[in-house]
């Protein structure tokens, strides 16, 4: 485990293998994190937090206490995470505090806000600015004020175009997912276990995988 000179370890934290801490972060006596994790300048992960491996937090986020997040997350920078649906500065509600599970794979955008008590499912994908108050169904895509479901992205992040027979292929993968009413699953992985070694590294840009599209039509 690394830590920064200026990060902030309480005694009582608990930090897995090859785990980063950088600038200005606060990890609080209580919280857990798991192994090959990487925290951004200006995070707080607040004492009772449960965090798998592989989690990447960007800056400038809190992570408060009645979160659990799963392996392989990924925090965009500033987004918010809160623990109590009706906040009074009056009424103290310690002990209160609300489950918020964000499930292996997910993605939380830039600047998102996740109203606590909910769960994102497995790889669901929240967009830049998006506002959930909602459940999320695994490879659920949310976008906009407040989040609505618009569709399902793959495990590598691609936008998932379902055929007739319910099924899409992703572009970067080439595995085949299968969609039922909400349900989306993959037929080639399961949902728990880990990427190939071959398929855990990006080759093309979202960019070059958009043009690929695009000619295609």
């Amino acid at each position: 485990m690394y830590s920064h000179p200026t990060a902030v370890i309480d005694e009582g934290s608990v930090i897995g293998d090859g785990s980063k801490i950088w600038h200005f972060a606060h990890i609080c006596d209580g919280a857990e994190i798991g192994k090959g994790c990487n925290f951004g300048q200006n995070t707080m992960v607040a004492g009772g937090v449960r965090i798998g491996s592989n989690v990447k937090v960007q800056n400038n986020v809190a992570i408060y206490t009645g979160t659990v997040i799963e392996d392989d997350v990924f925090l965009g920078p500033s987004c918010v995470l809160t623990n109590v649906t009706n906040p009074r500065s009056q009424v103290v509600r310690r002990g209160l505090y609300e489950k918020t599970l964000i499930r292996r794979g997910a993605t939380v955008g830039a600047n998102a806000t996740i109203v606590c008590g909910i769960t994102l499912g497995r790889y669901a994908f929240i967009a830049a600015g998006a506002v959930v108050a909602k459940d999320v169904p695994d490879y659920g895509l949310i976008v906009g004020v407040p989040g609505r479901l618009v569709g399902y992205m793959s495990r590598h992040g691609h936008l998932l175009r379902f055929e007739e027979n319910g099924h899409a292929t992703c572009p970067e993968s080439g595995f085949v997912y299968e969609q039922d009413g909400e349900a989306v699953r993959c037929l080639d992985l399961d949902e728990e276990q880990a990427l190939p070694a071959d398929l855990s590294e990006g080759a093309k840009s979202y960019d070059d995988f958009k043009k690929g599209i695009h000619e295609g039509h």
